[in-house]
């Protein structure tokens, strides 16, 4: 028999987060197979000459792939 350990994640939702390729904020997070995910909303840039195809791009992340942002402000969402 083992004992299984819930661990916390490590970030919350709305917290401010940076990963390689930018940053965004945790829209929500879940534990799988013992490890947190996060479902991370990208920071929109300029709208580009074209427009806009969608709204924000949401991608998931491992929890080691993110790091915390200290403090931010993040114009224009509710």
């Amino acid at each position: 028999m083992s004992k299984s350990v819930m661990s916390m994640p490590k970030f919350r939702p709305d917290q401010f987060v940076r990963f390689i390729g930018g940053e965004g904020r945790v829209k929500a997070c879940h534990q799988n197979s013992g490890n947190w995910s996060y479902m991370v909303e990208m920071e929109m840039g300029p709208e580009p000459e074209m427009g806009r195809v969608g709204q924000e791009t949401t991608i998931v992340l491992a929890e080691s792939d993110l790091n915390a942002l200290e403090s931010r402000f993040w114009v224009g969402l509710s």
